[in-house]
């Protein structure tokens, strides 16, 4: 591990800079190995598993068994934003379809 003046790990530095897409103007930036509906999965996953941690702190708060309120307020907190983002993401889909329904071809 080479270590310069400035106290940066240049083989970190650059392991990490192997990870960056080429940003050239014809490169892929989203591999075909991760599809929208793959991506929206993982949303919602993602979503699914802040509504757990969201009834788990809830039923800690019910029970007295919270130590940390703040923490608790944070968990709260992500669930609901994160719902609502799907929700309004939903939304959105729902009235893009009801848009391409109506186009006349």
């Amino acid at each position: 591990m080479e270590i310069n003046k400035y106290g940066v790990d240049l083989e970190k530095l650059n392991s990490k800079l192997q990870d960056v897409p080429n940003l050239a103007p014809n490169h892929d930036l989203n591999p075909p190995s991760k599809s929208f509906g793959n991506m929206l999965k993982e949303a919602v996953d993602e979503v699914n598993a802040y509504q757990k941690t969201n009834e788990q702190v809830m039923a800690d708060m019910a029970t007295g068994q919270i130590k940390d309120i703040h923490q608790a307020a944070i968990a709260i907190g992500k669930a609901e934003n994160s719902m609502k983002l799907m929700l309004e993401v939903r939304n959105k889909a729902i009235s893009a379809y009801k848009e391409l329904i109506r186009t006349q071809i």
